[in-house]
């Protein structure tokens, strides 16, 4: 009777684990079955690059609608300012030279000495969510750090981070308006974090992938009804209005995503929307 009823509960267990891998099994059938792209060199900086315009498209298209339509205008966080073409143009151009010219010889590298292995199963759901919420909070971490060290030391502003406070007013194509230094040090935060827990590459693929629509959706400029910091409770999470008033005002709000590490350290500002 014992030994029917322990048979069964590991049988409901196996059941369930089945269940969360399959939830993920189809996602990652379909990336596998691209395995030639996959492994190919160029793959990570393709996806880098497609991901992030792909995410700053929406924002381009509301900066030119919201200018037209007085109930997009609201939700943006400095309504008297507006990106220019002319101010968007640029920032395209030095993202893909960036990718081009730094990025893919990093990556190049990265593929020639640690080639990618494509598990055949995928992780159970679960265990994914629960590592790219690790891998979100260690980039969070690692930048505030970084972002704290180049603002209070003057030569480290001055020579590497000045170039990304160019605009007072961010848009979603500011987001990877940097100097080489910085581009290169957050995408090693980024990369490293995955491998040091051991990620599953799908998890690896969706980490990148909200990592960047954070970054982006930060810069956007937009305080939006269904924004991350409005969806995470207890104000646990900055989003654009956050790290709108660090562009603003320069001197709080260093950390990218989270709140904590700004109030441990004193560096936190109420942003305006709230």
């Amino acid at each position: 009777m014992n030994c029917s009823l322990t048979e069964r509960v590991l049988l409901s267990y196996a059941m369930d684990g089945q269940r969360d891998r399959s939830c993920l099994q189809s996602l990652w059938d379909f990336v596998t079955a691209k395995e030639p792209l996959i492994r190919s060199p160029f793959f990570p900086v393709l996806f880098s690059f497609t991901a992030y315009m792909a995410f700053c498209l929406p924002y381009i298209a509301l900066d030119f609608l919201s200018t037209r339509l007085p109930n997009l205008r609201k939700y943006k966080i400095q309504p008297q300012n507006y990106p220019t073409l002319g101010m968007m143009v640029p920032c395209i151009i030095q993202s893909a030279y960036h990718h081009a010219v730094l990025i893919f010889p990093v990556t190049f590298l990265h593929w020639y000495w640690r080639p990618m292995t494509l598990p055949v199963t995928a992780p159970e759901l679960p265990e994914a969510l629960l590592e790219v919420v690790v891998c979100l909070l260690l980039f969070d971490f690692e930048y505030f750090l970084w972002h704290l060290l180049h603002h209070k030391v003057p030569w480290l502003y001055k020579t590497f981070h000045k170039v990304h406070h160019k605009h007072v007013s961010t848009f979603a194509l500011t987001t990877q308006y940097s100097s080489v230094w910085e581009l290169l040090s957050l995408g090693f935060f980024a990369a490293i974090n995955p491998v040091l827990l051991g990620c599953h590459p799908l998890t690896e693929m969706i980490f990148f992938l909200v990592n960047i629509w954070l970054s982006v959706e930060d810069h956007s400029g937009y305080d939006l009804p269904w924004s991350t910091h409005r969806l995470v409770p207890f104000g646990l999470y900055g989003g654009a209005p956050h790290h709108d008033l660090h562009h603003l005002k320069f001197k709080s709000n260093y950390a990218p995503y989270f709140t904590h590490w700004d109030k441990l350290f004193g560096t936190f500002t109420e942003s305006h929307s709230n």
